[in-house]
Parts: C-alpha cells; structure tokens; sequence
C-alpha cells in the first residue's frame, strides 16, 4: 500500500495516498455544475462524478455531504458549499456510499478543514482506515474505452483514523432522521445507498447509474442511460442484481446517481423497471475477471 505523507489535524493522524491525491484526468461537460433537486438536497458535480449536499439554506448553515468526489476537487466542493450555505457554513457529517477514488478522493482535503465524522458500511470501513486495497479494474471486462484504462485508476486504501464510523446497525442514518440507509452490495461489498420515504427520493450511488460508464463518450457528455454499476470495478454481479431490484421495489420519484444526471417521473420507472427486469442482458459483461470467477 502506498502512502506519500502525514498530515496531523486536531490530534488526528490522516495519512495522504494515490486515491485522494492523484488527479485524473476525466473530466465531463456537466463538471463543476450543481443541480437543486429538492429544496434540502443539492447535486454537485466534480468532473465525472457527483457529491451530494443535504441541508436547506433557508433554515440553517449546517448540512451532511454524501461522498466526496474527485482528488483535489475539495475546494470546488466547499467553494459550492459557501455559496449554498454562506461562508460561514457547518458540516456536520459526511455519508459515503463506498470508498473507490472517485467518491474519497477531496476526503482528506475535507476533513482538514472540517474534522467531522465520516460514515460507511463496516464492510467499507477497511478501505478507509488503511487496512485494505480494492482490486485493480479489470480490463479484459466486455466494455469500452473506460474499461481498457480502468486498472490504472487508483485502488489503493485510504486512512481517515478516528474520523471513520460505521453506519447504524438498524439502518438509521445520523443527524438525518428522516432517512435510512440501504445495504446494496455488488459493485463493492459495502456499498450503501441512502433513501428518504416522505419525498421517496434515493441517492444511488454506484448501485445503479444513469450514464452508461463503459462508454467513454457517454461518460464525458452524461448522456442519460438507466444502466447497472460500472462493470470494470463491480465484484459480485448477482449481488448487483439482487441490489438493483431492491432498490426498485422501493419505487424511487427521483434517484441522484454518483454518476449521470438526476432521473424521475416516467424515464425513472420505466428505466429502472426494465434495468431490475432484464439486468443480465442490459448490466452484466458476458466475459470478464468479476464474472468468469463467479
């Protein structure tokens, strides 16, 4: 495992690797842009992969961030948050839904700045607190261009010390009573996506997207496609699956992916409807490391 430096913040031991301090360069129209999606939950966009921020500006400074984005893309992500929240804005927590590079990656930057509580599913707890690397991806995987150069994207651990937490055993998501979190492994073991019954409003995650990722093309220009998670970097595909139809018997309005725009009404039901339904066929590779293994 590879790490570069120390940084010490508030008696804290953050250690400094490839995954949050390697800039990649992809980068996607629709980078650097935000999206309101409800009046409380604002989409922000770091090059090909969105962060979300839960909190109304109307009532309060304070808000939760739901993962973090690209290396070296922290300020943007604060810099939005001034903007929404004043400059005076609190961060009270940060949700992940797993710990690949692109949703750690302004972690570290982060939590310089704000020391808060960082939380995840205890299966993704060894990723960010040094003691594990995720698999290299897979470039034998059926797919394009993304696929080919997936295995030097970095994988390794990060160590967020005292910071990590796990997420709570009955599904309570903290300081956000009004939602729970949702077990959806496949794409990681770990991975989790976050739902709020009043609104019926689901961020994603990578558990399903809507841009299709092994499309470099599709990646860059966020061409909307209801399709499954990455399948370079996907682990366990019936999990996947089993996954995927969880989350649409839940009957989502509207699902904020970690990549694609934010889907609802008819293209959502009919989208994910069909995903959940003939997901071997739309999602997963004929051929690959992940699925010839299974």
């Amino acid at each position: 495992m590879f790490y570069s430096s120390f940084i010490f913040k508030e008696g804290f031991s953050v250690e400094r690797s490839s995954s949050t301090n390697r800039f990649q360069p992809l980068s996607s129209v629709r980078s650097g842009d935000g999206v309101q999606i409800t009046p409380d939950v604002y989409g922000f966009t770091t090059q090909i992969v969105n962060v979300y921020m839960i909190g109304n500006p109307a009532e309060s400074n304070k808000w939760v961030l739901v993962d973090a984005g690209m290396p070296r893309q922290a300020d943007k992500v604060l810099s939005a948050a001034a903007e929404r929240f004043g400059e005076d804005h609190q961060l009270q927590a940060i949700l992940l839904t797993q710990g690949h590079f692109d949703h750690v990656g302004g972690l570290i930057d982060i939590l310089e700045q704000h020391p808060v509580p960082v939380y995840a599913h205890p299966e993704e707890l060894p990723y960010i607190t040094g003691k594990k690397d995720y698999p290299k991806g897979d470039s034998t995987v059926e797919g394009g261009l993304v696929a080919k150069i997936s295995p030097e994207f970095p994988v390794e651990g990060i160590n967020i010390g005292k910071h990590a937490h796990p997420l709570p055993a009955d599904g309570s998501v903290p300081g956000l009573p009004e939602w729970k979190w949702i077990h959806t492994p496949g794409y990681t073991q770990g991975h989790v996506s976050y739902f709020r019954e009043q609104d019926r409003l689901l961020i994603v995650g990578d558990a399903f997207l809507t841009v299709q990722q092994d499309s470099l093309f599709n990646v860059l220009s966020q061409k909307t496609n209801i399709s499954g998670p990455p399948p370079s970097f996907t682990l366990d595909w019936d999990a996947a699956e089993n996954s995927v139809q969880k989350l649409a018997a839940l009957k989502p309005s509207i699902a904020a992916p970690g990549h694609g725009k934010p889907v609802k009404g008819a293209e959502l039901v009919e989208g994910l409807g069909m995903l959940s339904n003939e997901f071997d066929e739309i999602a997963k590779p004929d051929h690959g490391r992940f699925v010839d293994d299974k």
